[in-house]
């Protein structure tokens, strides 16, 4: 379909996918069985100025906006979902310090990230803090000319290899969620430190730690927007990457129809190719439909964020939500498709099933993402009332 892009997105979007095919299709097995964080590639990334497509042009950036990284996500997510964290991630750190962060702290920080220099991460997750992301338990105590950190965050994708971290504390127990202040951490700082690395189904090739704070000062100049304002923060930030996430489910998704597809032409039984069948057939044009309206479902949230809209919650919710749960029907499909095949590791469907299971899961689980649209949806319907 036309999705009327730009000569501008075109040219992005054939860069990354060229990417993909030439030099993380090759190598994606190994870094998944390796656990390896792809470093190799992040220099690819760099070089080609792909970590400057989200970045504003003031900061050395090429000022795309959501739908620019939306596509690039997804055509490096064909590749290798893990492997395309490295910058998808580093898009979520990012982006709280390009919403809120002050002058003085984006001429700081954004440079050397749109040069491919420091990794970010966001750091909102604690073990008892997930879905209830207001449930924070790491402290932030304000102290002289700064705040001390004390606390644990869990699951940080980036973790360890990130420069850069947005971290989400409490300020004020007594005030819940206008208790929770926001704040820029790099990486070295004393009291500062990490945990394993976290041995996973999917995305082997994205660096997942635990982040450890121990009386870790952070100078009163690193807070994001004003204290007490963390949660929205986190919360603004959320709905603004929500597509990234379905645009890396599409782009796994493709991967497996692309594979199901030429191998459905191949394999031949009772004398003609499995493509031929009815039951084949179907899979493979439900696969496609699906993929193709959860793409169509991002490009229109990713325009109506970039265009300034206020109301994004509930379109972005919508997004992820629809993308991940069809990367999951389609990678499912996948390796029913390609039978004894698709379940052994020599073949690439399994591990597309394996890393297509998180998107179901981070920045927020599909549980609360439906909580979210209909929540809005409410809402909606009560200011009609009133007016």
């Amino acid at each position: 379909m036309d999705y009327l892009l730009t000569p501008e997105q075109i040219e992005m979007r054939d860069l990354a996918r060229r990417i993909a095919r030439e030099k993380i299709q090759p190598v994606a097995a190994e870094y998944d069985v390796k656990q390896e964080f792809p470093w190799p590639i992040v220099k690819i990334f760099a070089q080609t100025d792909l970590f400057r497509t989200f970045i504003p042009v003031e900061y050395g950036g090429l000022g795309g906006g959501i739908l620019e990284l939306a596509i690039i996500t997804e055509e490096l997510s064909r590749g290798c979902g893990g492997i395309a964290l490295a910058l998808a991630g580093t898009a979520l750190g990012a982006y709280p310090i390009i919403l809120f962060g002050t002058e003085e702290q984006k001429r700081k920080y954004l440079p050397s990230v749109a040069a491919g220099e420091k990794l970010c991460a966001f750091a909102l997750t604690e073990p008892e803090a997930g879905s209830d992301a207001g449930a924070q338990k790491t402290t932030a105590k304000k102290v002289k000319g700064g705040y001390i950190l004390n606390g644990t965050k869990q699951w940080i994708t980036n973790g360890g290899e990130a420069k850069i971290y947005t971290i989400i504390a409490i300020t004020d127990r007594a005030k819940g969620s206008r208790g929770i202040s926001a704040f820029i951490l790099e990486d070295g700082t004393e009291g500062f430190n990490y945990g394993k690395k976290e041995d996973k189904m999917g995305i082997r090739a994205s660096s997942t730690r635990e982040l450890s704070f121990t009386d870790c000062f952070i100078p009163e100049e690193n807070r994001l927007s004003r204290e007490g304002l963390g949660f929205s923060v986190a919360m603004r930030t959320l709905d603004r990457t929500r597509p990234g996430v379905a645009a890396q489910a599409v782009g796994i998704a493709q991967a497996a129809l692309d594979i199901s597809l030429e191998y459905s032409h191949q394999r031949i039984q009772f004398g003609k190719p499995i493509s031929s069948f009815q039951s084949i057939q179907n899979m493979l044009a439900d696969m496609a439909t699906g993929i193709e309206a959860s793409r169509s479902l991002i490009y229109q949230a990713a325009r109506h964020i970039d265009s300034g809209a206020k109301d994004i919650s509930k379109v972005s919710a919508m997004s992820k939500l629809f993308a991940s749960d069809m990367a999951m029907r389609v990678t499912t499909d996948a390796v029913q498709i390609l039978g004894g095949y698709g379940y052994m590791k020599d073949y690439p469907v399994e591990k597309l099933m394996r890393d297509a299971k998180i998107t179901q899961i981070y920045e927020g689980t599909n549980q609360i993402q439906r909580l979210i649209i209909a929540t809005n949806l409410i809402k909606e319907l009560v200011k009609k009332k009133k007016r």
